[in-house]
């Protein structure tokens, strides 16, 4: 079976060889990082590259979102220009940009935003056989999958574990994507396992749906206090009752913010077009996916700490949106002094 870098790469080579057989010069392809398909960065990244391709066609651009291994990866792909857009989490961005955590001794200072996408909701899941306070510490001594290895989950798992003060050693760790960590469940080889994206989670969905007797954990406002003592990006979030069949009570977790990722030399007047283009079509997002629904001019930089890219910037400053100091790309900043 091929793998995500591996089919990454072939669309990759097919868009170029198709772009170069073109010939002209104006053509623009956008390629969006995103995670595994039963999660919501897919289908949003999805989305958007078909909202910007069915759009702005006629001017030569074409995008599409892909599947990866998830936030740290689409760094990586960022960095090496092999992805034009990466869907990353809030803790991931802001470590990359700061070359903190995973990336100490390796910022990516080049990194830009272009806008909030949606909140990022923590689904710790786990057997109901194995649940004994209903939070998220009942993982212990559990087998458990953190996420798939070099994704976004992962480091966001490790986090919240390690906040409440434990360590993926005190867990028996499995590195599965969303839908084979429910069927794992399913089949009996699994506990349970993180799951963090947007309401509703449709790997979520299936587990309620389909009778795995199992619960989306809750999170303490001492647990969040504890690993926001160490990773100060998380709030408190709310998933209503019914959000997912046989959901009957409220479910009190945390989450974070996922943002859209970009290079800060991609072309200012492009990411000036796209960002537009994305705000004033947010309906048609809205269809996409109901986390989607989150996006708005006014909460466009809720959560954001890696400054914009200039030409989200500029939108935004022509909106009249009041960009905080931190968020002002430094190239903003050169151009006024020049």
């Amino acid at each position: 079976m091929m793998n995500k870098k591996g089919h990454f790469g072939m669309v990759l080579a097919t868009t170029a060889i198709l772009l170069s057989a073109c010939g002209n010069e104006d053509n623009h392809y956008y390629s969006i990082a995103t995670a595994s398909t039963g999660g919501t960065y897919y289908p949003i990244g999805v989305g958007m590259g078909n909202l910007w391709t069915e759009e702005l066609i006629d001017q030569g651009i074409r995008a599409t979102g892909q599947s990866s291994a998830g936030s740290v990866e689409n760094i990586d792909l960022l960095r090496k220009e092999e992805a034009q857009f990466g869907i990353l989490q809030g803790l991931i961005a802001d470590q990359a940009y700061r070359g903190t955590g995973i990336y100490e001794g390796s910022s990516y200072e080049d990194l830009r935003t272009v806008t909030m996408l949606w909140s990022n909701v923590e689904h710790f899941v786990l057997m109901n056989s194995k649940i004994e306070s209903g939070t998220i510490s009942d993982v212990e001594g559990t087998s458990f999958s953190i996420g798939p290895q070099a994704s976004g989950t992962e480091q966001s798992t490790r986090a919240l574990i390690n906040g409440i003060g434990l360590s993926v050693d005190d867990v028996s760790p499995d590195y599965l994507g969303y839908d084979d960590t429910i069927s794992s469940m399913r089949d009996g080889r699994l506990d349970g396992g993180s799951l963090p994206a947007g309401v509703p989670v449709t790997a979520i969905t299936d587990m309620y749906a389909s009778g795995v007797r199992a619960t989306v954990l809750d999170v303490t406002n001492e647990q969040l206090d504890s690993i926001n003592a160490l990773y100060p990006v998380f709030f408190r979030y709310e998933i209503d009752a019914g959000t997912y069949p046989r959901q009957e009570e409220p479910i009190y977790t945390i989450a974070q913010s996922n943002v859209l990722g970009v290079d800060k030399q991609q072309d200012a007047d492009q990411i000036y077009l796209l960002t537009k283009i994305l705000f004033e079509n947010l309906e048609t997002m809205y269809e996409v996916h109901n986390s989607a629904r989150e996006m708005t001019l006014e909460t466009a930089l809720v959560g954001v700490s890696v400054p914009l890219h200039l030409g989200a910037y500029h939108y935004f400053v022509e909106q009249g949106i009041d960009i905080p100091d931190e968020l002002v790309p430094p190239e903003a900043e050169e151009g006024e002094q020049g």
